[in-house]
């Protein structure tokens, strides 16, 4: 009793099987009739992106670094020395302090960034499925064949003169 039970589910499971096998590739599939074409369709995908950007420089000949480092620079220059000497340290120490003020200052300059949000679109392309008419097929004087149609012919398609007639009527 226990064998005949076993054997009847596996062959019940076999022909359940077989039937959904033979029905995805008949007219139990309600595609199968249509034909369609496949044709790209764009939209666009935009994100919003951080950006590292340089903050736009106000001082572009950097004259507030050359001028605060002159200024130190001769003050630091003019404790040297006295006399003439004084004059010349405190003038070589407004040069080099100028000089030096003005690569502090590009340095600052260079290294001031600012984070900002940019909106960045790409077209993407997506495949997509229109349907393009039916697939007939149709038995002619014996012979079978296949022709696209636009319409849904129905269960028959009009015949004259031995020739189909495919328009709408």
């Amino acid at each position: 009793m226990k064998n005949s039970l076993l054997a009847g589910l596996i062959l019940g499971g076999v022909v359940v099987t077989a039937v959904g096998a033979y029905a995805s590739t008949t007219s139990l599939n309600p595609w199968q009739d249509y034909a369609f074409d496949n044709k790209q369709v764009g939209r666009y995908v935009c994100n919003d992106e951080s950006v590292t950007q340089q903050v736009p420089v106000k001082d572009e000949k950097r004259i507030a670094g050359a001028t605060i480092g002159a200024v130190i620079g001769g003050v630091l220059g003019n404790q040297v020395g006295s006399g003439d000497g004084k004059k010349l340290a405190t003038a070589a120490g407004a040069v080099a302090g100028g000089y030096g003020g003005s690569k502090v200052q590009k340095h600052i300059q260079e290294n001031n960034t600012e984070t900002v949000l940019e909106e960045r679109c790409v077209t993407v392309y997506d495949n997509q499925k229109t349907p393009a008419g039916f697939e007939v097929t149709y038995l002619l004087d014996g012979k079978q064949g296949v022709v696209r149609m636009d319409h849904d012919p129905g269960k028959r398609i009009r015949v004259e003169d031995g020739e189909l007639v495919l328009s709408k009527s």
